[in-house]
């Protein structure tokens, strides 16, 4: 098993991994919209802050070995139902032909006041 702490400025803030790699996996802890080069918080739009964690995503799969194209299951959390076209068009254009299983949730209240978190499942 692998742990990874850090990739350039982006880690965990708590007792937990960014990401694991196990057996053939990589298990990313949900994602926040986060600056990989300052460590600092990036709040803005919807499409602002999926975009900046959609390419956090990518960082972290390539530190673990693997890319958005081997990407498994995806959980999205946001925080307004509304969005969710928004969020899908965003999403697609990301990962263009390659689609993953996927779940997107509504909650009222994410950490920190963000509008979006995701993680994601992907083989290496």
């Amino acid at each position: 098993m692998k742990i990874i702490k850090k990739v350039k400025n982006l880690k965990a803030n708590g007792h937990y991994a960014l990401a694991v790699v196990d057996e053939g996996r990589v298990y990313l802890s949900g994602q926040f919209s986060i600056d990989p080069n300052n460590g600092e918080k990036k709040f803005g739009t919807m499409q602002d802050e999926l975009k900046q964690i959609l390419n956090n995503i990518e960082l972290i799969l390539q530190e673990a070995g693997s890319c958005k194209e081997k990407v498994l299951k995806v959980n999205i959390y946001i925080n307004d139902l509304d969005k969710w076209a928004i969020v899908d068009s965003i999403y697609s254009d990301f990962f263009q032909k390659h689609t993953p299983a996927r779940t997107i949730a509504t909650l009222s209240k994410l950490h920190f006041g963000f509008k979006v978190e995701v993680d994601v499942i992907a083989s290496c």
